[in-house]
């Protein structure tokens, strides 16, 4: 079972997670991943995603399908916001069901990272003092 989305709708993490709920699974892993106010030290205004959306939704499902080719998990759902988020709001919710809740950590935290790594989707940092598009940072730690 797999999903995946852009939207420019607020998103709801809760009932995002909860539509991959298989009976066979006993744990389900999201990350909830959403802008903070500060980034290597710069105070941020807002962000702004955009997206190459038919070529970003391949991608989102290339990765899904690798992900449920290398862990044991059952289930993955996708959605990332595009547009204009303000401090606080959730910017992408990925949710991975498995058996056992390693996988699900495991995968989880690998396919942050490719997401961010492999499907276009840009985001611009908006400062008081300027303005910065960043590319995806292959250490998952932006």
């Amino acid at each position: 079972m797999k999903f995946f989305e852009l939207t420019s709708e607020p998103l709801d993490v809760g009932a995002i997670a909860r539509r991959i709920v298989p009976e066979e699974c006993g744990a389900t892993v999201t990350l909830d991943g959403y802008v903070r106010k500060f980034t290597k030290g710069r105070e941020t205004d807002y962000l702004v995603y955009e997206a190459y959306e038919p070529m970003a939704l391949k991608e989102m499902e290339k990765l899904i399908d690798k992900a449920l080719d290398k862990y044991e998990i059952a289930a993955v759902g996708i959605v990332h916001r595009l547009g204009k988020l303000d401090i606080g709001e959730t910017s992408v919710v990925i949710s991975v069901s498995s058996p056992h809740r390693r996988a699900a950590f495991e995968s989880c935290e690998w396919l942050i990272k490719e997401l961010k790594r492999t499907v276009p989707i840009w985001k611009k940092e908006v400062y008081a003092d300027g303005e910065v598009w960043v590319e995806g940072d292959v250490s998952g730690e932006q």
